[in-house]
């Protein structure tokens, strides 16, 4: 046989696409051909296989090699081709013997050892819909592997391994050594401090905007002169966050595979996500991007969690409008020449500010030296249509020292998680039937439809926005928060007082644009 087929998964986004590797050996000159669109490091791949086999005790044929990856119009990159390409080509030279109902995943060291590879996860994911269950890996990523149902995983640390499954003389294979274990150094640990509720001194109304933020997935501001307590609000919000569920802890666990950090996964990550990016960063890594296919950014990082802009007008205006759309559509879509990849986005998103450059203008304002101009363009890069789009918006004055001395320990994130997930069961309740997690989700057509309030409830929401004060995307918004009030306070549906609660919420936007 000189030609041989085997497969593997290549990955546009999240998304995986099965491939097939064909090997075709011929009789001419000794080379190594690879097709079907490889980048620059698949290319390499060609050197590292010729190692590697070598290493393992074996060699490739002395003629000429073709190497297609079909469908070549796909766009390929990565070294997680490396394993499926040497077998084809061994298979194709009759050195082992041909399987055709295994997928096989893996990066070859020069000895021949299998090396970790991201985005095993959502690869796997991809074999089993293609109808492979049967899928080799490499030993550090077998646990992730195993994440999904239905997957038969081979685990393997080198090339001999695999070559020893398939037939290869065993005598004649020569096994990498395992790498020995990295030493950590010996340094004593050190307590952990755990971010919670109680920690928070004082600020009863951004305790209870938190809560209704969490309970109902609302996107929240929090402006307030600096030491008040914003950033410590934003980052305990995930403390009382109810735990993922098996779709939204999936889709999150291939998020992170596709990041690669020092340890694989090893089980579905159940708690939301918290990305806090500086507000130097660029629109690439908030939003994704870079060159060839492009990577997911912090807003796809943070799906199904919390993303968390620290100093908002500090960061450019432009990356702040870029997230509009997928505020709205909970993905995003990046364009590049040679691919187009969609990631996940659907988060919860905390912007927090000081109420001007110098952050004293707060009250009357005596402390603050910055001009009318300077406070306009300061929160100028805040733009109408971003601000619409946050459902609650409050202020956080600062703590006053008897607050600080308090004698009665404020509720902690467990007791406040516990009200979240009966309003969330509330919710997955009413919303099942329409495919919908949360109130945030629901559209108009629900808001105005299924779900209609009576006019006497709205009537306050429709003076508002005939006299131009609220806008349609507000109307909605508000009428989303007073559903979430609802389910908190355990009623079938929102009454007077949750609807004129959810408006109060919103006043702050005009005081922005008005500044």
């Amino acid at each position: 046989m000189a030609y041989a087929k085997t497969y593997s998964v290549a990955l546009v986004g999240i998304n995986g696409h099965l491939i097939e590797v064909e090997a075709d050996i011929s009789q001419a000159l000794p080379a190594f051909v690879l097709l079907g669109l490889p980048d620059s490091s698949l290319n390499e791949a060609k050197d590292r296989i010729r190692s590697a086999v070598k290493n393992s005790g074996m060699s490739l044929a002395q003629r000429k090699i073709t190497v297609n990856l079909s469908p070549a119009t796909l766009p390929k990159r990565g070294s997680a081709f490396d394993l499926a390409m040497a077998i084809a080509a061994l298979t194709a030279d009759q050195k082992i013997r041909h399987i055709s109902d295994t997928v096989f995943l893996g990066e070859l060291g020069l000895d021949g050892r299998l090396r970790r590879i991201p985005g095993v996860l959502p690869s796997v994911k991809a074999a089993i819909e293609a109808g492979f269950s049967h899928v080799v890996v490499p030993e550090e990523n077998a646990q992730e592997a195993q994440l999904i149902p239905g997957a038969h995983i081979t685990a393997c640390r080198s090339l001999a391994q695999v070559l020893a499954l398939l037939g290869a003389d065993p005598t004649t294979l020569k096994e990498t050594p395992p790498t020995p274990p990295k030493e950590r150094p010996n340094t004593t640990e050190k307590p952990q401090l755990t971010a919670d509720m109680a920690d928070i001194a004082g600020q009863a109304e951004g305790r209870l905007a938190l809560e209704i933020a969490a309970a109902g997935g609302h996107h929240l501001l929090l402006k307030g002169p600096p030491g008040s307590g914003k950033t410590m609000l934003a980052e305990r919000l995930t403390t009382i966050l109810p735990p993922l569920d098996d779709i939204s802890a999936m889709e999150v666990t291939a998020i992170h595979s596709l990041d690669m950090g020092e340890q694989p996964c090893q089980e579905l990550i159940r708690t939301p996500p918290f990305q806090a990016p500086h507000h130097t960063a660029s629109a690439a890594s908030i939003l994704g991007g870079g060159s060839g296919i492009p990577r997911p950014g912090s807003i796809s990082k943070a799906h199904r969690g919390v993303l968390f802009l620290d100093e908002t007008p500090e960061f450019k205006r432009t990356v702040l409008d870029a997230l509009r759309q997928p505020l709205e559509s909970g993905e995003i879509t990046l364009h590049r020449a040679t691919a187009t990849a969609t990631y996940p986005a659907r988060f919860q998103l905390i912007l927090a500010a000081n109420p001007c450059p110098c952050g004293h203008n707060v009250g009357q304002g005596l402390e603050c030296r910055c001009t009318s101009k300077e406070r306009r363009n300061y929160f100028g890069k805040l733009s109408g249509p971003l601000l619409d789009r946050i459902d609650i918006h409050i202020t956080i004055p600062k703590v006053l020292s008897h607050e600080l001395d308090h004698h009665q320990k404020p509720e902690d994130s467990a007791t406040i998680c516990a009200r979240v997930q009966q309003a969330r069961n509330l919710q997955k309740e009413r919303l099942a039937p329409y495919g919908l997690l949360t109130n945030a989700d629901m559209n108009g057509q629900l808001l105005r439809g299924t779900f209609k309030l009576n006019t006497r409830l709205t009537s306050g929401l429709n003076r508002a926005m005939d006299q131009g004060n609220l806008s349609a995307r507000g109307y909605d918004r508000i009428l989303r928060t007073a559903w979430t009030l609802a389910d908190l306070d355990g009623t079938s549906s929102p009454t007077t007082h949750h609807i004129d609660t959810a408006l109060y919420f919103r006043h702050l936007s005009q005081e922005h644009l008005n500044a």
